[in-house]
């Protein structure tokens, strides 16, 4: 029988009130070990295994079993996982061309090709097993990497694609908070890129085959701009409202992280306020979805404070805003 987004809904709820809030974030902050953050986050049912990596790793893998048997179509999720097919192709392609080939444990799922399909793809040099939106895309990063090395070109052509296939699917699915979302994303993915650039030189084609056309985002004046440098670029973005951008651009004087904090907290209270308050649809899953990830990068942050010996309240500043 056909699931219902009533069901679904109605389950996925229940499933919100184990997510992780910040009392809980508290606690984790006051380990004092790695080795008691994992026993912390056992006591709390939180995925199973000997080390951190392990836990958050069968924890997510727990998420996605859950969500392919409630979403009645997971097909919703499509824009989120291309990016793990993107990401496992410039490592499959980056281990070939060097010859490393332990690349593997660094491939992420799950994804919409299967892993084999893409080393397939790279060893033979042949794209078309990929889906349409990557194949052009996935040849010319080949061959940048081939004939000249050029990484930071064929990353850029990856991420062109990838972008534009996350606004594409956007506008297509029927959801206005998923438009709402990527055309956010994307955005600030074309800020951080046009920043990078003028910050180390880039030059004008670069950019025009790195940079995307998204609402709110005027392409190019922007790369009018960076090619001059960076305090051209950010004199612009300043007077630019879309996006929480002119506020995104205070956060960048102060420092890169806070910036990257802004962003995600931002993307992040979208989620809370279109995907909690929502009754039906496909908002409340992938709210749920986002919660997840939210709290899976938080740990992250924890762990790798507890791991270096940051100072709390350093760590403490560093958290994103989270779902639950």
């Amino acid at each position: 029988m056909a699931l219902s987004y009533e069901f679904s809904i109605g389950s996925v709820r229940a499933k919100e009130n184990a997510l992780f809030n910040k009392t809980d974030l508290e606690q984790f902050l006051a380990c004092d070990s790695t080795a008691q953050l994992c026993a912390l986050l056992h006591d709390k049912g939180y995925g199973s295994g000997d080390d951190f990596a392990a836990l958050v790793q069968s924890h997510m893998d727990g998420v996605w079993a859950y969500l392919r048997s409630v979403a009645p179509d997971f097909g919703m999720f499509a824009p989120f996982l291309i990016q793990n097919d993107v990401h496992n192709f410039k490592i499959v392609l980056k281990g070939t061309m060097s010859a490393r080939h332990y690349y593997t444990a660094l491939l992420l799922s799950p994804s919409t090709v299967e892993q084999q399909v893409i080393i397939d793809a790279v060893e033979h040099r042949d794209m078309r097993a990929l889906p349409e939106w990557l194949q052009t895309a996935a040849a010319k990063a080949y061959d940048l990497l081939a004939h000249s090395g050029d990484a930071k070109a064929a990353d850029a052509a990856l991420d062109k694609a990838l972008m534009k296939e996350m606004l594409r699917f956007a506008q297509s699915f029927k959801s206005a908070f998923l438009k709402e979302y990527f055309n956010t994303l994307v955005f600030y993915s074309n800020v951080k890129i046009a920043v990078r650039a003028a910050r180390t030189g880039a030059d004008r084609n670069y950019l025009k085959s790195a940079l995307v056309q998204v609402d709110g985002f005027d392409r190019d004046r922007v790369i009018a701009a960076a090619v001059k440098g960076s305090d051209a670029l950010r004199d612009l973005l300043a007077k630019n409202n879309s996006y929480g951008c002119k506020e995104a651009m205070e956060r960048l004087k102060a420092s890169p992280t806070a910036f990257e904090k802004y962003v995600d907290d931002r993307l992040m209270m979208l989620a809370k306020e279109s995907c909690k308050r929502a009754s039906e649809g496909a908002e409340p899953l992938l709210g749920y979805y986002l919660g997840e990830e939210a709290e899976k990068k938080a740990l992250n942050i924890i762990y790798s404070g507890i791991k270096t010996n940051t100072d709390r309240d350093t760590v403490r500043e560093r958290l994103r805003e989270i779902y639950g």
